[in-house]
């Protein structure tokens, strides 16, 4: 059998099966359709034809638990050509990745292959929640028109290797053209940095980001003052810490902030993301967020207001997503830190690892 199986899905069908736990069998049929990656073309032309926004299921086959039976497909399909069914649900714990169905197939992460989902997950978000997706040279450009001053939302999403004049000048073609007010890219292959390099000398900013990852089980500790709330809840607290480190905007900050907490809500769409927050007296004064999509999760925006530091609540909020992602079945933890700053240190004393680098730039 091959290493990785693969299974196309609807984005809204992939957000139910993490709300349930599994993607079931067709009543009709009795099993789950998968693919090997030299079959899944055919299966993506007979019944997505010219769609853009299917998903591409990475399926750990050692980690399903119902029978895989290769059998016949379509009378249509090429002669002797067998298909690999699952007598069962197929368990979204045995999704090792998720990522936009395109043709040629990107690289398929295995499922011991920390880098390559961690990447994965960083690299399908952007473009399974975007708005617009182009090709450029080395991945893609994502758009949001609604949130144009966003530059998760709008930016280039970069995984092959590409020069950096290249970048220069795709960004401002695409960025250009859909009136960004910005130009921004990030570049995710080994020997990046001789790219973020070149943008520097192009009148680029670049920030160098430690891909960290953390396996096993979740930790010890007090988590019970931690709430898993409704995303709105934490948007007051979002909006103050995005006003802090964004003033130096000055009358664009408003519309910026605006953009940066409307956006959040995109992410559910096609993962799941839990909230948590501390409270004192009633206010949210730290905060995170768990996203999940398969066996692999990310936690992100781990955050402490400025007075409530130093009272533990960062590890409380940690230890509770990881136990949350346990709880979905994810093998796998991952985060993105900048390289030059503190909280990668911290991360690391409680078990992330660091399996990559990444480099965010903009300008």
């Amino acid at each position: 059998m091959a290493d990785v199986l693969l299974h196309l899905i609807e984005p809204a069908a992939w957000r139910e099966a993490l709300r349930a736990g599994a993607v079931r069998p067709l009543p009709e049929v009795g099993f789950v359709h998968l693919s090997t990656p030299e079959q899944v073309h055919l299966p993506a032309e007979r019944l997505f034809p010219g769609r853009g926004d299917i998903a591409l299921l990475v399926v750990d086959p050692e980690r399903l638990p119902d029978p895989v039976r290769f059998e016949p497909g379509r009378p249509e399909d090429p002669a002797g050509m067998l298909f690999p069914h699952l007598h069962g649900p197929l368990p979204a714990s045995a999704v090792v990745a998720v990522l936009p169905y395109r043709s040629p197939l990107p690289p398929l992460p295995s499922p011991g292959d920390a880098l390559g989902r961690a990447v994965a997950l960083c690299a399908s978000l952007p473009v399974r929640r975007a708005v617009g997706v182009g090709d450029v040279p080395g991945g893609v450009a994502v758009l949001d028109p609604d949130h144009v001053r966003s530059q998760d939302n709008n930016r280039l999403v970069l995984t092959a290797p590409v020069d950096a004049t290249t970048v220069d000048a795709s960004a401002e073609e695409v960025g250009g053209n859909a009136g960004w007010p910005h130009r921004a890219a990030w570049l995710a292959w080994p020997g990046a940095a001789v790219t973020a390099a070149g943008l520097r000398h192009l009148g680029w900013r670049t920030d160098e980001l430690v891909l960290m990852a953390r396996t096993g089980p979740a930790p010890e500790g007090d988590a019970d003052r931690v709430e898993v709330v409704a995303q709105a809840e934490g948007h007051d607290f979002w909006a103050a810490s995005w006003r802090e480190g964004l003033a130096h905007l000055g009358r664009d900050l408003d519309r910026v902030v605006a953009d940066l907490v409307g956006r959040e809500r995109l992410n559910d769409d096609v993962m799941a993301v839990t909230d948590l927050v501390v409270r004192e007296a009633g206010r949210v004064v730290a905060a995170a967020q768990l996203r999940v999509d398969g066996a692999t999760a990310a936690v992100e925006s781990v955050l402490t207001a400025p007075a409530a530091r130093g009272r533990g609540y960062a590890d409380a909020l940690l230890t509770r997503a990881l136990r949350l992602a346990a709880d979905a079945g994810c093998d796998l933890v991952v985060l993105e830190a900048a390289a030059d700053d503190w909280p990668r240190h911290w991360y690391a004393r409680r078990g992330f690892t660091e399996v990559g680098r990444t480099w965010f730039a903009d300008r």
